[in-house]
Parts: C-alpha cells; structure tokens; sequence
C-alpha cells in the first residue's frame, strides 16, 4: 500500500514496516511455503508500485494474480487487519489497478513473440537442453545467418538455417571449424520436441518491444503487464529463458540513471528456483552480473521462491528487501532452510528469528527493507498489508474485455510472416548480388500500397481539430513513420486516438521496418547472453 509517500509493506502492534522507494530497485526476495501468503504480498508490493507511477512486470503461475484488474472486496480478515492497523486512515480503499495481460500462447493474453535472432543462439541453446559441442554448431548457425543478412525469425528459419550451413559445410569449416551433422541433426529433433511444447507460437513476429512494458495509464498509475504462467509453467525451460531475455534486454538497452527517487521499472520473477535449476557457472556469473549492475537502470528485481536457499549465494547476497513467510522443518533439508532463512535477516533482540519462522501464520511475515543509507533494517514480525484489488480470478469474461480494450492489441494480436531466411534461402537470394536492392524495393513498394489504401479509404466521421486541419497524407505518413521507426511520440505529446488512416500506416511502415532489417544483420552486435543488440 502506498501511504505518505513510501510502500508500507507491514504491521504490527507497535511499528510500521515501509520500504523506501527511492531503495527499491536495491531488490528484494519474497519466500515462504506453498500456502502462507506470498501471492498476497507480490500483490501489495505491485499495487503499491503502480500507484508510485511505476510499470511492473509479473508471472501469474496460478491465475489468482489477475484480480488486480477488479475492485477488490471486504472479507472478514482484511477488515480486521484494516480496523486494527488504521489503514483507511492511511488511504486503503478498494480498487482495480491497470493491468496488461500477457500470454506466450495467445490465449489469456496477448500474444508474446520474440524472434530467433533476438534471443540468440546461448538462450536458445539453454531452452533446447544443448551440449557444448552441440551449442558449437548452434553458434556456428547463426553467425553465418547474421553475416549473410539471413534473419531467424521462427522455427522454420532456423530449420533452415541448420540445413543450408551441413550441406555447405565445406565453405564454411574453413572459417569457423568443424560441423558435426550429428550435433546438427540432434538440434533438429530438439526443435520438434520445442514445437510441441508451443515454441511455434513464442518464435516469430511482431516481437515484443519492451518498451511496451514501460508505460503508465491516463491516471499516471503504472501499467501492471501479467504473464498468464498457468500452461507456461509445464515448459519451465521456456519460462525462465523467456524471463532471463526479458531481464538481459533490460539490462542492456535501458540507459544508466544512477540514484532515482523511485524505480523506473520492477520485475517480479515467480518460481525463482526454475532460472536456477542446472545452472552453469558461467550461466550463473553472467546473471549475477546483470543482477549487480541493472539497479543502475532504474530496475528493481523480487525473486519469488519457497526458500532463501533456492537462491544462489552471490545473488542473495543483491537481494536488500526481504520478506520471509512461513516455513515448515518437518525434515533435516526443511531445518536447514529455516536457519538459512533466519541469517539472511538482521537480528531482533525481541525473538528468535528462527523459531518465529515456522510459528509464522498466513498473512504474517518477517520483514526487513533497507533503511537510509542502505543499511538493512530489524527484522520485524509484522501482518502484511492486504491488497486493495480483488483477491482470486477475474472470469473469462472480464479478462476477454480487458484484452479487447488493450491499445497495444492492434500491434500484437495478428502474426505476420516476412522475408526471412526460409524465404530467401528457399529462393537462393542469398547468392543474388541484388538482394539489397530488392529488399529496399520492397520497402518502397509497402510504404507505396500504404499510400494507396490511405487514399482509397473513407474519412472518419470525427477528427481531432489538428488533423481535420492538415489532411496531407504526406504529412501523416511522416508523422507515423517517425513514430514507429524512431520510437518518438507525436509531438504535442498528447495521447490521441489513432484513425484508421494511422493504423494502417503504421502496420505497413512496421512490416517496412521489419524487412529493412534484414539489411543491417551484418553489422549485428551480441549482448551478454548472445541476444541482439
């Protein structure tokens, strides 16, 4: 709950528990047993986040996260904790917050895609369970793609991809070493098992733009972007790569910003253990170093896990504000996971950590934040603030409205299938001296049709005054195309409905985009875990 300025996390009879914002992107971890109430705490801390005006990304591993999109409702326990703590004083009221959803299926959510190119070969490589020399060849694959300007977009892409460099591989063991057609073939079935599991419909395009992430309503809350993780979460593999790009491309593109007053954008990351699980150390060091410096971007990370030890060791260390709800020692594993749990905390003199951990009840946790100056606080027992949205699911009714409503549905709803390397490896443009040409033609002739179905079209029955005063096409064309292509808002910076006119534009200036950049592959820089820069 946001209250004077700052997130109150927690209560108890004698002191209240608020987490700064401006030492919010110091991280945090929320751990506890199946059943004692971290659901409930992810919900407070991204309410609270939102009314800060700050975007959140979040997993919904069991569909109840998706409540914050309705009017939460009075139970008998949050009346309670309400009354007791004074929280209506406070501000608490019942609302619905502005939520995004998300689905790498296409089914509870819009559809999330990204390209094979831009997760390059070491995630892919992570998702397909590779070995080294089998991740050799997976490498080999895609540089030859990016020096030959021949873009992996889908499954087919790569398919193909793998197929023209073992058939060629004569030309190209000269220059990057030897090809097994066993690795390569292995790769292959790989990919068939990976379709199975819905990598058909995660590769491909639109891909997601981040940015899309990183935005706030009309109210000046922040947008909460919901992963529905129900079906996700049989192919963890896929779930905790998919998250691990996310989290590298953060790192990567967002510009540094040192010390802000508050975040500009939180990551929850649920069932933390998965991104962790057969991890190798030079997996683990890169995550540790994104994790380290990505504070520096205005990013805050809140790893979501049943116990402290789930985390490793280098990245716990990183993790400033904690939340630790109950654990059961029912076995010697379960003892050692409570005495890990209770010396990550900063001693109280009051109780014993330890034993306070597994006598915790539901909706009660230890808590500690950083303080000024970020030295870590005591710990304190406290109730957890309960949230203001509705807790449990949204029906398919309200969900299905809520993503028909989206602006962003327009842009990622429909899949589209440009030039790729199937297409020109198929047509063997690759040996064309032309291609440039040609793909800059296409370009042309794309922006041309847009400029046709613009005229050809009917004038809206309402306009904005600006527009109704400047009818030239070139003038929108510009505007629109400046805006997809440079990433601009239009220059009043006011929010507009966009015509039938714009859109159309824009879905053609974005297919023009998307073909352009098959031209510049070969100037493609890889980032910390290979993906596209």
């Amino acid at each position: 709950m946001y209250a004077e300025e700052k997130i109150l996390v927690g209560c108890n009879d004698n002191t209240n528990v608020f987490l700064l914002p401006k030492l919010a992107n110091r991280h945090g971890l929320i751990a506890g047993a199946t059943g004692t109430g971290k659901t409930i705490t992810l919900k407070t801390l991204a309410e609270s986040f939102s009314d800060m005006g700050v975007p959140v990304f979040l997993a919904d591993m069991k569909g109840d996260i998706s409540g914050l999109a309705k009017i939460g409702s009075e139970t008998e326990k949050i009346k309670t904790n309400v009354d007791k703590y004074g929280l209506a004083d406070k501000g608490f009221k019942y609302q619905q917050y502005p939520v995004e959803f998300w689905d790498l299926f296409g089914e509870k959510g819009l559809p999330v895609r990204v390209t094979m190119s831009e997760m390059g070969p070491i995630l892919l490589g992570k998702i397909l369970n590779l070995s080294e020399a089998q991740q050799g060849v997976l490498n080999i694959v895609f540089k030859v793609a990016d020096e030959k300007s021949l873009f992996i977009i889908d499954m087919k892409d790569l398919k193909s991809m793998i197929n023209h460099v073992v058939e060629n591989k004569a030309e190209y063991e000269s220059q990057y070493g030897a090809i097994a057609e066993k690795s390569a073939n292995t790769i292959l079935r790989n990919l068939i098992t990976l379709e199975d599991q819905g990598g058909d419909m995660f590769f491909g395009e639109p891909a997601l733009d981040l940015n899309d992430f990183m935005r706030v309503d009309e109210n000046g809350k922040g947008i909460i972007n919901v992963l529905d993780s129900q079906k996700l979460s049989l192919s963890p593999e896929i779930y905790s790569t998919f998250l691990l790009w996310m989290l590298s491309n953060l790192y990567q593109n967002l510009p540094e910003v040192g010390d802000m007053d508050k975040p500009k954008f939180v990551f929850f990351f649920d069932e933390a253990h998965l991104l962790f699980d057969d991890m190798t150390p030079e997996l683990g060091k890169k995550i540790e170093q994104i994790v380290r410096l990505i504070r520096s971007k205005g990013v805050g990370l809140y790893f979501i896990s049943q116990s402290p030890a789930d985390i490793p060791d280098d990245i716990l260390a990183q993790l400033g504000n904690r939340v630790q709800h109950a654990l059961h020692a029912y076995t010697p594993k379960d003892q050692k996971a409570v005495k890990v749990a209770a010396e990550t905390f900063r001693p109280n003199p009051e109780f014993d950590t330890a034993s306070v951990i597994s006598e915790l009840g539901i909706g009660q946790a230890l808590v500690s934040v950083l303080e000024e100056g970020g030295v870590p606080g005591i710990v304190q027992k406290v109730d957890i603030v309960p949230p203001q949205s509705y807790i449990g699911a949204i029906d398919d009714a309200m969900r299905s409205e809520l993503i028909s409503l989206s602006e962003l549905k327009s842009k990622y709803w429909e899949a589209v299938d440009p030039l790729s390397a199937y297409e020109m490896l198929l047509e063997k443009v690759d040996s064309n001296p032309n291609v440039e040409s040609e793909v800059a033609q296409i370009d042309k002739q794309i922006i041309e049709e847009a400029k046709v179905e613009v005229e050809n079209q009917p004038e809206p029955v309402q306009e904005a005054p600006e527009q109704a005063q400047n009818p030239n096409a070139g003038d929108v064309i510009g505007g629109i195309l400046g805006t997809v292509l440079g990433g601009q808002q239009p220059a009043s910076g006011k929010k507009t409905k966009k015509s039938a006119q714009q859109k159309a534009i824009e879905k053609a200036a974005s297919q023009a985009m998307n073909t352009a950049a098959r031209e510049v592959t070969k100037g493609i820089m890889r980032g910390i875990f290979g993906q596209m820069k």
